[in-house]
Formats: C-alpha cells, sequence, structure tokens
C-alpha cells in the first residue's frame, strides 16, 4: 500500500506500487484495474513487470445499477476503511501518517471479521 499526493497522476503512481508488489507477491499474474489506467501503463506493466494489467470498464448503456465484476472489491474495502472516523475526511498533511492510519483501519477491519 502506497499512499500518494494528490498532484501525482494515478497511472504515474501504479509504477513504483506495480514494481514493489512484484516482489513481495511474485505469484500474482492478474492485476485489475479502472479506466484511469488504461492506456499505456497495461503495456509498461507486461513489459517490466511481467504483470497482466485487467482494465475493468463501465459498459455505455447500463439502465440500472450493477456491481462490476472485480470492482466491487475495492468500493467495498473503501467503504470498511471509511467507517474509521479519521479517515472520513482527508486532514493529514504527510502521506507517511495517511498510510499508517490507513493500515491501522484496515488492521481493525481484519480483526472484528475473524472474531
Amino acid at each position: 500500500m502506497q499512499v500518494q499526493t494528490a498532484s501525482m497522476q494515478d497511472r504515474d503512481g501504479a509504477k513504483p506500487i506495480l514494481r514493489a508488489s512484484r516482489g513481495l507477491w511474485n505469484f500474482v499474474e492478474v492485476v485489475f484495474a479502472d479506466g484511469g489506467y488504461a492506456g499505456k501503463l497495461v503495456a509498461w506493466a507486461k513489459e517490466k513487470t511481467n504483470l497482466a494489467l485487467s482494465i475493468v470498464k463501465r459498459p455505455r448503456a447500463m439502465p440500472r445499477f450493477e456491481p462490476l465484476p472485480r470492482r466491487w472489491v475495492v468500493e467495498r474495502t473503501f467503504g470498511w476503511l471509511i467507517k474509521n472516523r479519521r479517515l472520513v475526511r482527508d486532514f493529514e498533511q504527510r502521506t507517511d501518517v495517511a498510510e499508517t492510519l490507513i493500515r491501522i483501519a484496515a488492521t481493525a477491519t481484519m480483526l472484528r471479521r475473524i472474531m
């Protein structure tokens, strides 16, 4: 997990994360991402990290709400994190503090779910 400044483009911020994830989880073959990561990053991920970046796109004509495959996992995780009051608003001035708070919130969520 890595928190980045809002001034950084998502596609640019994904590169160091994809590189680092390769060393940590070498068994992962496919990474799911939304449309903001489409473009040259898909080819870069395959070439540099040997990861298949699968872009989950929303169909143009959706008559009603339907959860998109694999995307609901991310949205559900955000929902779990936002249950922690400190993460409802982005008040942190340093990204390392934000990362630590997210780790604490994720750990508390996991502990609640296994107990």
